[in-house]
């Protein structure tokens, strides 16, 4: 049996290598999951935030668990994340995220919505169309869930902290460890997605608003279809 050389690695060492993930295949790797959520739902209020600080949150969270966790148990974390129920996790994300995007567009019944239509001012009429706060609730939620998952999938970067956590035989140093690299990890995707992707999610949105219903269900069709293949393995983020 070959042996395992140990790894060390610092705060700004992982930050770096988190910098190195989140420049290429990170963005990549997100672009199939976020951009039918910019192009089938509606970016109003944060805009593009309201979709990217869960999913970001959901990442760090995820990393820095996952190195705090390698930190205390070793290397038995490593054989975790090579185990389907982390393909499974982030598939179930996936779709919930697009289950989400259905609630939130929920109309009331007809005819509890033309009873109330008569006595509902017309500068009343956009403020009560919007979601409901338990439909505002869950898209950010699903998307913390789909965030937190796509960090638990093994990649390159991801194997080396966990051998830096182990290394480290500290819970706190993994955690350390894990946070610098979730930060470097997510910065520049999420810069990118906020700068690129939204806006041309909304010029989507805008120009095809005669066809505005057709195009969330296309993007819910995707998130499900996508969900469900990163589920069976069928694809890898």
């Amino acid at each position: 049996m070959i042996p395992i050389e140990p790894v060390t690695l610092s705060f700004g060492s992982a930050l770096l290598l988190g910098l190195s993930f989140g420049s290429g295949p990170c963005t990549i790797a997100c672009l199939p999951y976020l951009g039918p959520v910019f192009t089938g739902s509606d970016q109003h209020d944060w805009g593009a935030w309201r979709t990217l600080l869960p999913f970001s949150l959901g990442r760090i969270s995820g990393y820095t668990l996952l190195a705090a966790a390698a930190g205390w148990a070793g290397l038995l974390v490593e054989d975790l994340v090579a185990e389907p129920w982390v393909r499974w996790f982030l598939g179930g994300a996936t779709i919930l995220v697009a289950l989400s995007i259905i609630f939130r567009r929920q109309p009331k019944s007809c005819k509890s919505s033309c009873q109330s239509a008569q006595s509902i001012k017309p500068d009343e009429l956009t403020t009560s169309l919007k979601p409901k706060p338990l439909a505002n609730k869950s898209l950010p939620g699903s998307l913390y869930l789909m965030g937190f998952g796509m960090a638990l999938n093994p990649c390159a970067p991801l194997t080396t902290l966990i051998l830096a956590a182990a290394t480290s035989a500290s819970l706190l140093n993994g955690a350390v460890l894990g946070a610098g690299f979730a930060m470097g990890a997510v910065f520049l995707p999420t810069l990118v997605f906020a700068t690129g992707l939204a806006h041309f999610g909304q010029q989507i949105r805008l120009h095809l608003n005669r066809h505005r219903l057709a195009l969330e269900n296309t993007s819910i069709g995707l998130l499900i279809l996508i969900g469900c293949a990163t589920a069976l393995g069928w694809i890898t983020p």
